[in-house]
């Protein structure tokens, strides 16, 4: 219960915890707005904790907290985790960070529910190379390879086990895991949202033409499953939840042979797709539940009726940014930089040529054989000049290290044995640094010009 002994008629002040901005984030503090009480977002504007003889104390103040920290595509989990862990020691907090760690972690995820008599295919985790292909064949031919860290289906792929794997790719544990399939033509699961031990909406997500995965961030079609969904699957999903003790997860699950499986139990799963499915928006019950840990009271038919849509416009909460804070600045990288690329059996050091001119990453089809950068996830057209047709490149998932920073990126594979660099670096991966053309790792000059993709 929150200090301050609010009764039930008082407005009380919900934080959601969020360092990102996103669609869901807004939503959920737009939510607690619409019913009545006051959302404040803990964002790095605003968020300080004091330790003052003795005393501690938080800033801004809040009576419980909405954990949305996002930090699977994060290279250092830990520092986000920490952060929630210090928050929740003085704050109730939904979604506590212990149970986000194990859903963050996919196979402490797997062990956790196994260990509970829940459903998920068989996997293997092994930190030596030997261990882990020694028993690869017990997944037969095709098998799933996954980072134990990854998101919107990066860091998955799926994988010929003729060829030996890695236990790890970049500096993240990689682990087996059985291929769940009842049809290989049309790949679909479903995606179940769960808010505090109730479903609040499902969906069908079905794979786009040339990919195996039905991630929607990856262009994946949806269709409403709320009230088709079999009851196995709708209490597999709750169970899951419940297991591993979230309030709010959106729970994956696949059909299989022998019933359904679960795949990840997901924390800060999105709501685009859902919404887009199902019409019913998840922010106004984890709005709900927020309120509640604080000790507050809202009206179940508001709830209901906010449901319906998706407001994510800018939350009259979000903190002004310090005009004197200029924020830290973005990390340099030259013209041409030594990387470390990585796939499902290798890593290696190469030279890489920066390109802000080219939307996607792309790699030479030698260099992406000796990692293993691969299977071909799909097809993309990419142009060059004036020339609008363009041809056609398959493309990758790709680990790209830039010192000790981990990218994982889709990247076009094609032959660049005629040019100076194995791997071209797009706005992809260059979004996150200050390009200095100046800077150059080999000395030469620059090579001719490079294609671009539509």
């Amino acid at each position: 219960m929150a200090d301050g002994g609010a009764t039930a008629s008082d407005p009380v002040r919900v934080g959601v915890l969020s360092l990102h901005t996103s669609k869901e984030t807004k939503a959920i503090c737009n939510a607690i707005e619409a019913l009545g009480h006051e959302p404040v977002w803990l964002r790095a504007e605003n968020l300080a904790v004091s330790i003052e003889a003795g005393e501690v104390s938080l800033e801004p103040e809040v009576d419980a907290i909405c954990n949305r920290m996002l930090l699977s595509n994060t290279e250092e989990p830990a520092e986000g985790l920490g952060l929630a862990m210090t928050l929740n020691r003085i704050r109730p907090m939904c979604n506590e960070p212990g149970p986000v760690l194990a859903a963050l972690h996919k196979f402490a995820t797997a062990t956790t529910l196994a260990d509970w008599k829940v459903n998920v295919p068989d996997a293997l985790l092994a930190l030596s190379n030997d261990r882990l292909n020694s028993e690869r064949d017990r997944f037969g031919d095709v098998g799933v390879y996954k980072t134990a860290i990854g998101t919107h289906g990066g860091g998955t792929w799926k994988v010929d086990l003729d060829e030996p794997v890695n236990p790890r790719v970049g500096n993240r544990m990689a682990f087996l895991q059985d291929l769940i399939e009842r049809d290989e033509e049309a790949h679909r699961d479903a995606r179940v949202y769960v808010v505090d031990d109730e479903i609040v909406g499902a969906m069908y997500r079905y794979a786009p033409e040339g990919d195996w995965r039905t991630n929607v961030a990856l262009g994946g079609d949806v269709k409403d499953a709320t009230d088709d969904l079999p009851e196995e699957a709708r209490d597999t999903a709750l169970y899951a939840a419940e297991v591993m003790e979230l309030d709010y997860a959106g729970v994956d699950l696949i059909e299989g042979e022998d019933g359904w499986f679960v795949l990840e139990v997901n924390p800060t799963a999105g709501f685009k797709g859902l919404f887009k499915a199902t019409g019913t928006s998840p922010a106004p019950y984890i709005a709900k539940l927020g309120v509640e840990t604080a000790g507050g009271t809202v009206d179940e038919d508001r709830v209901e009726e906010l449901s319906g849509t998706l407001d994510d416009s800018r939350p009259s909460s979000a903190p002004r940014p310090d005009p004197r804070d200029t924020g830290a600045p973005s990390p340099t990288i030259g013209y041409t930089e030594e990387v470390v690329v990585s796939g499902t059996s290798g890593s290696t050091t190469t030279l890489a040529k920066s390109d802000t001119g080219a939307t996607r990453s792309s790699i030479d089809t030698a260099l992406a054989a000796e990692i293993g950068a691969g299977p071909i996830k799909s097809m993309t057209r990419v142009r060059s000049g004036s020339v609008k047709q363009g041809k056609a490149r398959p493309v990758v998932d790709l680990v790209v290290g830039i010192g000790g920073t981990q990218h994982t990126v889709t990247a076009s594979v094609e032959d660049r044995s005629h040019m100076n660099y194995p791997l071209l670096l797009g706005r992809d991966i260059l979004e996150h640094y200050q390009v200095d053309v100046r800077k150059r790792v080999d000395g030469d000059e620059p090579e001719d010009p490079e294609l671009e993709e539509e």
